[in-house]
């Protein structure tokens, strides 16, 4: 039997996005974002503004060396940052061997006025990188890195051109002594460590390749007496030890005695400390 009711079909309809129009929405968000990144931004270029040449060089050193995949690098925030304007260097010459004869006294004299003069003239650039101390009959050359123009690649063994250049004409003007030679390596206190190879092996490593560049140069390898490395147990700059002068060679030049052999004092003459040899 047929049914007499009819059916009502009733449709209903839904709106959508209701918080997607002017009343909210992702919009704000994004906007908030964009407002966020342009006052980072302009924040950044009022630093920018704000710092010396000086100390944008550094930064710009710092970021164009760092590496995620090299060993040793970002272990420090100070790593390569220099406090040049605020810090001073603090050389200790030798100690003294020995009363020193007016002949050692006028060839020692004569030795550190030659070699300012040569790296003034010859490389102007690098004379602050350059100090030369002289103690009774010795000399004491420490060639150390700058911001910019490092002796060394950062956490390598391989000298630079500008490495390379000063040895060169440091040795030349060894030479035409007879003075004795004792190497020294030094870093600074960013840590280059794993289990084979450390500070201790780097400074060493790279007072070596001061030795083997010397001899190249025409340095006479019976002349040299001692190659050491000292890690970054005697800073030059105490009051921040990652300062990237630290990282230096140290050419300690002894006299021959009479008998044409190295002063047995010299042997008393090395830093305190235990250097890895």
């Amino acid at each position: 039997m047929e049914s007499n009711k009819k059916l009502t079909i009733i449709i209903k309809k839904k709106k959508k996005g209701g918080a997607g129009g002017h009343h909210g929405g992702s919009w704000k968000v994004a906007y908030a974002d964009f407002v966020t990144a342009m006052m980072a931004f302009f924040l950044l270029m009022w630093l920018l503004s704000m710092t010396p040449q000086e100390k944008k060089e550094e930064i710009a050193y710092y970021f164009k060396h760092f590496s995620l995949f090299k060993e040793g690098s970002g272990t420090n925030p100070q790593m390569g940052i220099s406090t040049q304007q605020s810090s001073q260097i603090s050389i200790e010459p030798a100690p003294p061997s020995g009363p020193a004869t007016d002949g050692e006294l006028q060839q020692a004299e004569e030795f550190k006025e030659q070699v300012e003069k040569e790296i003034s003239t010859q490389m102007e650039k690098l004379k602050d990188q350059v100090v030369v101390t002289f103690f009774q009959g010795g000399v004491k050359v420490d060639i150390m890195d700058k911001v910019g123009t490092p002796m060394f690649a950062l956490g390598s063994t391989e000298l630079t051109d500008d490495g390379r250049k000063l040895i060169a004409l440091i040795s030349e003007n060894i030479k035409e002594t007879k003075y004795q030679v004792e190497i020294e390596g030094h870093t600074d206190a960013v840590t280059y460590s794993t289990r084979q190879y450390g500070n201790w092996e780097l400074s060493t490593a790279r007072a070596s390749a001061a030795r083997v560049a010397l001899e190249k140069n025409g340095l006479d390898a019976s002349r040299l007496i001692r190659v050491s490395g000292y890690a970054a147990t005697q800073p030059v700059i105490k009051d921040n030890p990652y300062d990237p002068r630290n990282r230096r060679i140290s050419l300690r030049l002894y006299p021959e005695d009479a008998s044409g052999g190295a002063s047995p004092q010299n042997q008393q003459s090395a830093p305190e400390g235990t250097p890895r040899k």
